[in-house]
């Protein structure tokens, strides 16, 4: 039977760790400094919060692991005392030095974005929220250590010392994580999964279903209703041709939107055969040009990305996307990366099978899109094997998550002396990067069959997280960096992890051009090169303009 360990023995608010309060302070201090998306006070004190209490456990785990490795007993309480007063005057000096100096390092990442710089990062704001959050996460920490402690001390009567406390760290971390997945971590997401849900079937009293031919307007095979909040806006949203040939002075077709929301049937395929459907009734594979869009998570396509395909095919151009879930990209990359990829395969192998099947000389231009998660689901969905007798035309992928794959062997397969935030592949005749600086004229061979273009921005923390960020210096931090990142940036320890992981969070706060909020400038010259076009430089000077106008 289990004895209790008496809470005098391990309390809970008890003489902090001198080495856990130096190095989270330490931690705090270098969570303040510039990162890649600017943070308001309430988040970098949350982020300073984690970080401190992340230094605080590394702290006291390499004492707690030296007294346990060489079997030290605990210092004199008076030598105790007199390194705990040290040390609290060293975390102090260290925290002031960061709130002192964290306005002037939020700046430099305003600078580099070219955003007006604040007047101040609200240093007491960050105080306070960071103080209250690492109190509780450090008391959680002792919380886990009582009970650690008190499993192992019950298996002390059976097992020899040492493996019981290894043992019982184990298993009080088991039952931290069922708990934590359980009671907290479940019941969290469930609640997001039902506001998400809500927010998907608002439907704003002046939004009225689109005119007959449009997908969900009369004659249509998709329910309005079905479509979701994302997939009516991009319905209804979208240029006609009369606004086209205005802009462009050349006749113009009305573009086709196909859209089908996850409340237009149960299943992926099912939902992948009435898209198929619906393009076939509005005569999509007539157009000149075809492309296939994985959405984002919430479903959402973004105007700054369509409008501009919209303008380059003159409105000779059908557009299918279809709906996979409503929560945003971040929290399902995190906690679900694989969700989205078999609707992605559906849509592909349906609408491939049926583009195959067609005269190669009657059939339309094949071509890819996906920003965000749509991005990392729509190369997922393409089988090379299947694809590679009779090839799509080209891709064009915007924010390419950390966690794909083929993302990521374009980084660390890139030709030597390019940098990682715009590499170089090969010599750019399949595939090439590009910025907020144009750079899909560096390539040293001209285009071939198949144009595919990877559009992300230095400062995308979405683009260029990765696990090793806890223990390694990122490649993408080497000279020269990227145009929007702060040169005052600097790599710590498990720190930086944090500090972009809180980026992903906040990454689609930043102005168009910076982020994750990707640009219609920069869409429009990743277009023209996958769409092989050749404009008038006043044409593309007066749609890149129209679209600024339109604050995309």
């Amino acid at each position: 039977m289990f004895r209790l360990v008496p809470s005098q023995d391990l309390p809970l608010l008890g003489r902090p760790s001198a080495a856990g309060l130096v190095l989270g302070a330490a931690c705090f201090a270098a969570s303040l400094t510039p990162s890649l998306i600017p943070r308001a006070g309430l988040v970098q004190g949350a982020l300073a919060g984690v970080c401190f209490a992340a230094g605080y456990l590394i702290g006291w785990a390499m004492v707690a692991l030296w007294r346990w490795l060489f079997e030290r007993a605990d210092p004199a309480p008076r030598n105790q005392r007199r390194a705990l007063r040290l040390s609290v005057a060293a975390a102090l000096a260290l925290a002031g030095w960061g709130l002192w100096s964290v306005t002037g390092w939020q700046n430099g990442i305003h600078l580099a974005m070219d955003i007006p710089p604040v007047e101040t990062a609200r240093p007491f704001t960050i105080l306070a929220v960071a103080a209250v959050l690492a109190l509780l996460l450090v008391l959680l920490g002792r919380l886990f250590r009582r009970l650690w402690r008190v499993i192992s001390a019950q298996l002390q009567r059976l097992i020899p010392r040492r493996l019981a406390l290894a043992l019982g760290l184990f298993l009080a971390g088991l039952l931290f994580l069922a708990v934590g997945n359980d009671l907290v971590l479940a019941r969290a997401l469930g609640a997001l999964d039902d506001t998400y849900a809500a927010l998907d079937r608002l439907m704003p009293d002046d939004q009225a279903p689109p005119p007959a031919g449009k997908t969900g307007g009369p004659a249509s095979l998709v329910g309005w209703e079905g479509l979701g909040a994302a997939g009516r806006s991009w319905v209804l949203d979208g240029p006609d041709a009369a606004t086209i040939t205005a802009l462009t002075g050349l006749p113009a077709r009305e573009p086709l939107r196909i859209y089908v929301g996850l409340n237009n049937a149960d299943t992926a395929a099912d939902r992948a055969r009435l898209a198929l459907a619906e393009a076939e009734r509005q005569g999509a594979f007539d157009r000149k040009v075809l492309v296939i869009a994985t959405p984002t998570g919430t479903g959402w396509m973004d105007p700054a990305a369509m409008q501009p395909l919209d303008y380059l095919t003159q409105g000779d151009v059908a557009t299918v996307a279809v709906q996979y879930s409503y929560l945003p990209s971040w929290m399902t990359l995190i906690l679900q990366p694989e969700y989205g990829a078999e609707t992605a395969a559906e849509v592909f192998r349906t609408f491939y099978d049926h583009w195959h099947s067609l005269p190669r000389d009657s059939r339309p231009q094949l071509y890819l899109f996906g920003l965000s998660l749509g991005a990392r689901n729509g190369e997922l969905a393409v089988w090379l094997p299947k694809v590679l007798g009779d090839p799509m035309q080209g891709a064009l992928w915007a924010g390419p998550p950390f966690a794909d794959g083929n993302w990521r062997q374009v980084i660390t397969g890139r030709n030597a002396g390019s940098p990682a935030w715009a590499p170089l592949v090969g010599d750019g005749s399949v595939i090439r990067v590009t910025t907020q600086e144009n750079r899909l004229r560096d390539a040293t061979a001209p285009w071939g069959a198949v144009r595919i273009v990877y559009l992300a921005y230095p400062s995308d923390a979405i683009a260029h997280f990765s696990a090793d960020l806890l223990w390694r210096r990122p490649a993408w931090l080497a000279d020269p960096r990227g145009p929007d990142v702060s040169p005052g940036l600097r790599w710590f320890p498990v720190v930086t992890f944090l500090q972009v992981g809180f980026d992903m969070l906040t990454a689609t706060t930043t102005p168009p051009g910076r982020g994750h909020v990707y640009a219609g400038a920069d869409y429009l010259n990743a277009w023209t090169e996958v769409l092989a076009l050749d404009w008038p430089a006043e044409r593309l000077e007066a749609l890149r303009a129209m679209l600024a106008g339109q604050g995309l």
